[in-house]
């Protein structure tokens, strides 16, 4: 069993939920799962913040009153980057782990993820496997498209330096980050350097702020990786495997990543002819119904590039 305590002492490890309107049976499962958890719950922190749910829909401070160490917060400002930020001024330990609220952890994650931090040191930021629970047996067609929904299977640990490599990006769900990475975010958020929220805000599908806030484990000199040992499931309902919400989903994806990509000064160049044309050919090869995702996605990549040249030209005057 991993060691309850950091050398430095106190509790090693903070759980933040951060949610808006959650699903109740989902978020019961996600509750469930953590009151389940191998590492005794006096030696973890659990945050739940609350991100302006409406009334009925609220998290209720008894949903979490069987945990000894949990707080309910508010934050009133609607979007997940806010409210991640709340968790990070809001927590104590050393290991932070952001867990969403559709998320049912195993019942030795916790262990795990503190196990990798002492015998990880050079890794700032980690996830692990995603494995799919469907509350309807989803269409094949749409298996082409799981990873954008944050289902990852694998069965080898891999990490780098890179900050924007896909094959060691740690995701959202279960991300686990070492305070100096947590406050390297914070830092670049106050400081106004992030001027755009890389995250969902309301129904928004814009994502990256889990990226964004991994990627912070390069600026401290540390890695990013990816850890098969640590394992959750992924509640998904029916309306997530549809058309509509794919082609919303890969339009929001291609948005952020094009941002995040700028704001780490990787900006990539306006698409001449030939990759216009590449594009053609790509589109020409897909079915109906693919051809409209990818649509969505060369969408989302189109305003982000706006976007970007109409903040350079005002920061330009």
């Amino acid at each position: 069993m991993a060691q309850a305590r950091f050398a430095s002492g106190g509790r090693p490890i903070a759980v933040i939920i951060c949610t808006h309107n959650p699903r109740r049976d989902y978020f019961e499962r996600t509750l469930a799962a953590l009151r389940a958890q191998t590492l005794a719950g006096e030696s973890w922190e659990l945050i739940v913040i609350d991100n302006a749910s409406t009334p009925e829909c609220k998290p209720r401070l008894e949903d979490i009153s069987w945990h000894p160490n949990a707080r309910l917060l508010t934050e009133t400002k609607l979007g997940l980057t806010p409210a991640r930020l709340r968790g990070i001024r809001e927590a104590r330990a050393e290991l932070l782990v952001f867990v969403d609220d559709d998320n049912v952890l195993d019942g030795d994650f916790l262990e795990v993820a503190l196990k990798i931090a002492q015998e990880k040191p050079f890794l700032g930021a980690w996830s692990g496997q995603c494995l799919p629970s469907f509350e309807a047996p989803p269409p094949e067609w749409t298996r082409r498209y799981w990873g954008s929904l944050v289902i990852r299977q694998f069965d080898q640990d891999a990490w780098s330096n890179l900050p924007r490599l896909g094959d060691t990006m740690p995701c959202g769900a279960g991300l686990c980050v070492r305070r100096q990475v947590a406050q390297r975010y914070r830092a670049l958020h106050d400081a106004g350097k992030r001027l755009f929220q890389l995250d969902r805000t309301g129904d928004s599908l814009v994502s990256g702020g889990d990226n964004d806030l991994a990627g912070c484990a390069c600026d401290v000199g540390l890695g990013v990786g990816l850890m098969p040992a640590l394992k959750l499931t992924h509640l998904i309902p029916p309306e997530r495997l549809t058309e509509a919400y794919l082609s919303r989903l890969a339009e929001g994806i291609s948005f952020s990543a094009a941002l995040l990509d700028a704001e780490r000064g990787r900006v990539a160049p306006r698409r001449g002819l030939i990759g216009k044309i590449a594009d053609a050919f790509r589109l020409a090869r897909l079915s109906a119904r693919d051809r409209r995702i990818m649509r969505a996605s060369l969408r989302g990549q189109a305003k982000a590039q706006d976007y970007l040249r109409r903040r350079s030209d005002r920061t330009s005057r």
